[in-house]
């Protein structure tokens, strides 16, 4: 299927949403993950046929025994441009969950998620070692960005993060706006690649190319992610004791900021 749920479009589109656990997609990397010992993350469009048919933007992890590990969901839904997915599916409700394989703690930080620190500090929190940054994102939007984002994030967590963007320009057949004022328009723009793998010291691959589909194959030694905690203390001085008590009152109507003013 086609990068569809931002032009407002929803059919055809809903009909490819499928189980998570059993849907084709699944089904069919089981196959190739046991076949080539290898651990899978499947993004998918999931049907909740459990819950009143919701949809959702999901991760889906299939250990190298070909066995369904598990599945994240999207936490941080896009309302920007002509990324406004709340037409199509909620904010997740899966926390930040992070897999257990025999080659490491992986979880799966979806899309706009990169925009979030704290997202980025959940997935740490509970153990990760890699984060995977599945995304399709165009170059007027983010691309200043890209670079930064998950490079931050891996510094901040010691641990290592891969940025994944997809290549090239779709185009549809009805024309859709983007609720700036602009003409109607059939396609998001470009999709500018250059994906990517960060370290938790700060040093990165390579990017892959903005316009060729390629494949980025990249060592990683999960020991530097214990180096690098031990080396900067970063974990260890971060004060989420403090940061838990804050918190709690910033989501209250009643909220009144910490700011001194002159008297």
């Amino acid at each position: 299927m086609p990068f569809a749920f931002c032009t407002r479009e929803k059919l055809p589109w809903c009909e490819y949403a499928e189980s998570a656990e059993s849907g084709p997609t699944t089904t069919f990397l089981k196959e190739l993950a046991k076949r080539h010992n290898m651990v899978i993350i499947s993004p998918i469009l999931e049907r909740d046929e459990l819950h009143g048919q919701t949809i959702w933007n999901t991760a889906v992890v299939i250990d190298n025994y070909g066995d369904y590990l598990g599945k994240h969901r999207k936490n941080h839904i896009p309302r920007i441009g002509d990324f406004n997915e709340s037409t199509y599916y909620f904010e997740g409700n899966t926390g930040h969950p992070v897999f257990q394989t025999e080659f490491g703690k992986i979880a799966i930080n979806i899309c706009y998620g990169r925009h979030h620190p704290l997202n980025w500090l959940m997935f740490g929190i509970n153990g990760a070692e890699i984060v995977f940054n599945p995304s399709a994102t165009v170059g007027e939007l983010s691309e200043p960005l890209w670079g930064v984002e998950a490079r931050n994030a891996a510094i901040a967590n010691s641990y290592y993060t891969c940025s994944i963007n997809r290549v090239g320009t779709e185009v549809f057949e009805t024309e859709f706006t983007s609720g700036d004022g602009k003409p109607a328009h059939k396609d998001f723009g470009n999709f500018y690649g250059s994906s990517y793998v960060a370290a938790p010291n700060g040093s990165r691959s390579s990017g892959l190319s903005r316009n060729k589909n390629g494949l980025l194959i990249a060592q990683l030694d999960l020991n530097l992610c214990r180096q690098v905690r031990d080396h900067w203390n970063f974990q260890m001085t971060q004060r989420l004791d403090m940061y838990a008590q804050l918190l709690p009152k910033v989501v209250r109507p009643d909220f009144a900021p910490q700011i001194i003013h002159k008297k």
